[in-house]
């Protein structure tokens, strides 16, 4: 796609009130690729004025007509699913096959969860003497993540639109260009002018006005845990609402009763999704002692495969990033099985396919996110063991348990404090909610628990 030099709002692409750019480069060879403007705090109130604008007359709108909206949107997705996918490999230097399939793929179908959900659902229900109505909160600020850039925007845009909400976008400044696409699909769905407006800037600048906006009634945001403290701290000041999904440091239980290789091998592979760029990876494998060491030696095994076959990260800040975490990991003594802190290639922030043995539940590796190809493994002695390991951080986002049995998986499953747990390989599900205990976050996505995030509740007693 060509790059817009303006700012979608109000129904149309608009200079922006700043000079500023941000370049956005291609992380697999370095190249910048295009240029899109880093709009300032008068952009964004620009945005939140044409959003108030339209707001009562998207609230007022038929859920019906909403929901045809929605099914437009995702109808573009889908005339667009190669433009979509080529765009996110070019600026987050996703492989070709992965972004055609999860990328664009994933997006398309939670927009059409969202078209059936807002035709569907009670937005109004009789309880005893009382008639409840649920209203869109109001305006949505949403500032959204690089690393699945157009789900992200997806999970928070599509919802809110079902809702009744109007919304001002701030993407992440190393994905913008998804996010200008998604803009002009929102404009040929026929999606009214103000209800959706895209501000692309970066987040000291735009995304701290957003969060502080007077005019936001509820800000949504996706990313790390820090930044989510401080935009917590913002909205408060004002009393408005938020939803944040930060970070992970997920666990992936295999009890002794487990097929170990298939579950090691998953395992592996989920860790490397996306090159380790995923808030929910199961990025510490939890193995009982007396399987430990073939456990690592699959490990080892499965990860030297993905040495040609993940991305690079998405910028040279996150590769030095990782690599620093996986230098801490072996200063502090752990076991490198597999890659280590050399970039396997000379171009492209690209980081080997990383493994850990030796780790303890007390090592940096093993308590902060990384986000980035390295997987940590640590024993256990029996399943209280496990089950303290699991829950000794301070995240709770995701999880994975495996057994022979699928009863003794979700007993042990229920006793995790993690938003989302997959029984022995379970499928992703577009429409559970997505979201984490602790300090990986407050609200959720997807399905009706999403839809939930954008409304208010008033009562009518008769």
């Amino acid at each position: 796609m060509k790059a817009h030099d303006g700012l979608y709002i109000d129904g149309a692409w608009r200079p922006a009130a700043s000079r500023t750019v941000i370049e956005v480069v291609n992380p697999a060879d370095e190249q910048v690729v295009a240029r899109v403007p880093a709009g300032d705090v008068g952009d964004v109130d620009t945005a939140v004025r044409a959003a108030r604008a339209a707001l009562p007359g998207w609230a007022a709108t038929p859920p019906a007509e909403r929901a045809a909206r929605l099914a437009a949107l995702r109808d573009v997705l889908v005339t667009r699913k190669d433009e979509i996918a080529e765009t996110v490999t070019l600026e987050l230097g996703s492989p070709p096959q992965f972004s055609q399939a999860v990328h664009a793929g994933v997006p398309i179908a939670v927009a059409g969860s969202y078209a059936e959900l807002a035709a569907t659902h009670p937005f109004e229900e009789k309880v005893g003497n009382s008639t409840v109505l649920h209203e869109p909160i109001g305006v949505v600020g949403a500032i959204t993540p690089w690393n699945y850039p157009l789900h992200q925007i997806v999970a928070k845009v599509a919802p809110a639109l079902a809702a009744g909400c109007a919304i001002v976008l701030k993407p992440a400044e190393d994905t913008p260009l998804t996010a200008q696409l998604f803009a002009e699909a929102v404009h040929e769905a026929g999606v009214p002018a103000g209800v959706f407006n895209l501000v692309t800037g970066l987040g000291p600048v735009a995304g701290q006005a957003l969060a502080e906006h007077p005019g936001v009634d509820l800000v949504s945001f996706t990313g790390s845990t820090a930044v989510g403290r401080r935009i917590g701290a913002l909205a408060g000041g004002a009393v408005k609402k938020v939803a944040l999904e930060l970070g992970g440091k997920s666990a992936n239980v295999i009890l002794p009763s487990a097929d170990l290789a298939k579950a090691v091998n998953v395992g592996v592979a989920n860790v490397m999704s996306n090159s380790g760029q995923t808030c929910s990876a199961w990025t510490r494998m939890l193995v009982h002692r007396d399987q430990y060491d073939e456990a690592v030696a699959l490990a080892a095994a499965a990860a030297a495969r993905y040495i040609d076959r993940i991305g690079p990260v998405v910028s040279a800040r996150q590769r030095d990033r990782v690599r620093g975490y996986i230098e801490k990991g072996v200063a502090e003594g752990a076991r490198l099985v597999a890659g280590g802190p050399e970039s396997p290639r000379e171009t492209g922030w690209f980081v080997s396919p990383t493994v850990f043995a030796d780790v303890t539940a007390d090592m940096t590796v093993a308590q902060e996110e990384i986000f980035g190809p390295v997987l940590t493994i640590l024993r256990y002695e029996d399943e209280e063991d496990a089950l303290r390991i699991a829950n000794g951080t301070v995240y709770g986002l995701a999880g994975a348990v495996w057994a022979g049995d699928e009863a003794e998986a979700v007993a042990f499953a229920r006793r995790m404090d993690t938003g989302q747990v997959d029984i022995n390989g379970g499928r992703f599900n577009p429409l559970a909610p997505f979201g984490g205990y602790k300090q990986s976050g407050v609200g959720r996505e997807l399905g009706g628990h999403g839809l939930a995030e954008y409304l208010q509740t008033k009562s009518l007693q008769f």
